[in-house]
């Protein structure tokens, strides 16, 4: 099983990933040299989103179409999840 997540970033920018453990992928971009480069200098970070995905290709589809959603879009989707 595959997610697609958004993490809040600490300067309210929003990062959008692909994970099968989204508990360990929040604590790398939190603290660890695994984290996405983006994330490095924006941490904490916090999960805002999540969603399942039935296999890796699925995921990433799903990232590169919320990756090129605008903010209040990306917020829409987070506030419709909740």
């Amino acid at each position: 099983m595959w997610f697609v997540y958004i993490v809040k970033c600490s300067d309210e920018s929003f990062y959008t990933g692909i994970a099968t453990d989204i508990n360990q992928r929040v604590h790398e971009h939190n603290s660890s040299k695994k984290g996405a480069k983006y994330t490095k200098s924006r941490r904490p970070v916090e999960l805002v989103f999540q969603e399942k995905a039935k296999d890796r290709s699925i995921a990433s589809k799903r990232e590169y179409m919320i990756k090129k959603l605008s903010r209040l879009q990306k917020i829409e989707l987070i506030e419709s999840n909740t």
